[in-house]
């Protein structure tokens, strides 16, 4: 008896940044996102910059800043659950944001 083989399929090989790609989202000028800085300066561990499935945050090596990239935010609320103390983070206006449909 032969081994099974599994079949060949590319959607195994995509990374996140290419799932990341088909998200539709729109946009909002307006950030729904706010980090407390110096809450995330005295934080040891950073989690945030860990946590994010869609890279929403990343360090300013000379500030030592955290940076928000909202545009590229998922809506998971991971964020908020990992860092309440220094993320508030609330869903996008209506109208903005990922873009859902059925189907």
């Amino acid at each position: 008896m032969s081994e099974p083989v599994a079949p060949a399929d590319d959607k195994l090989k995509e990374t996140i940044e290419d799932k990341l790609y088909l998200v539709k989202y729109k946009p909002d000028k307006q950030s729904h996102i706010e980090v407390i800085q110096e809450v995330f300066k005295a934080d040891k561990l950073k989690v945030v910059l860990y946590i994010c499935p869609a890279k929403v945050y990343t360090l300013n090596e000379e500030t030592g800043e955290c940076l928000v990239n909202h545009e590229n935010c998922l809506e998971c609320g991971t964020c908020a659950i990992a860092a309440p103390e220094y993320v508030k983070w609330r869903y996008p206006r209506g109208g903005f944001g990922v873009q859902y449909k059925l189907g």
